[in-house]
């Protein structure tokens, strides 16, 4: 990644400094230079765990990349946690929004279409693979992590809410076990094959994840219906 001049000229003492205290890294919106740095140094980040994963992720290197002093770096993140942690951060706010199309089986497809994009890309799917890899063995990372995928199921619960509404599904029908089951195969076929899910893929998971919901898989709620009570007659 190309470094972007400019957005640190501040002095580079000789030793590196804890990181500042404060709210957590990608907490507040920062604007201006502010936000520049951190698009730069999370773009950087992103760029290294794509090519050579968390175990090369060094700060030093993070900066040398972004085009920003590592004093910077240090003193805002502090640690490789608290940056991978920032970048998944990031990545939920830059997520793109869900995509309606009037029915459920429509809207399933167009997700799980969006996630076999994301895990075809060549940079997107190194990262997702080294993100979660680290948050197996780290515990702040895989908060990070969830926090990532329920931001997202979030995103496209209303979907199937929708759906419900509409009469495709029954009542009481999990939204959020839906949204999951449309991209969990996908995820299972990168992480157990190293190949990224293609078009096929993604069709068989929504349209599995569609039947599944239409035959009551999901119902985890009660649904008020009366049901009827065995017969004490001797």
């Amino acid at each position: 990644m190309s470094a972007e001049p400019g957005l640190d000229s501040g002095p580079e003492p000789g030793s590196e400094p804890g990181p500042e205290t404060g709210p957590e890294p990608g907490t507040l919106r920062p604007g201006g230079r502010t936000a520049r740095v951190r698009t730069a140094v999370l773009r950087a980040a992103g760029d290294v765990l794509a090519e050579q994963g968390v175990d090369r992720l060094d700060l030093s290197d993070v900066a040398r990349r972004a085009g920003v002093g590592k004093t910077t770096v240090y003193r805002r993140w502090g640690s490789v946690t608290a940056l991978v942690a920032d970048l998944l951060v990031d990545m939920a706010e830059q997520s793109l929004p869900r995509e309606e199309t009037g029915s459920l089986l429509g809207d399933l497809r167009a997700n799980a279409l969006l996630v076999q994009r994301t895990l075809a890309d060549p940079r997107q799917g190194a990262l997702f693979r080294a993100v979660i890899a680290a948050a197996t063995c780290d515990d702040r990372t895989a908060d990070a992590l969830r926090h990532f995928y329920e931001v997202r199921v979030a995103e496209w619960a209303p979907c199937v809410e929708q759906g419900v509404k509409r009469g495709e599904l029954p009542a009481g029908t999990d939204p959020s076990q839906v949204v999951r089951a449309v991209s969990a195969p996908l995820y299972y076929e990168l992480l157990t094959t190293g190949t990224a899910p293609d078009t096929p893929a993604a069709e068989r998971a929504a349209r599995a994840a569609w039947a599944a919901a239409v035959a009551g898989v999901y119902v985890t709620k009660p649904t008020g219906k009366p049901t009827a009570s065995a017969s004490c007659d001797g």
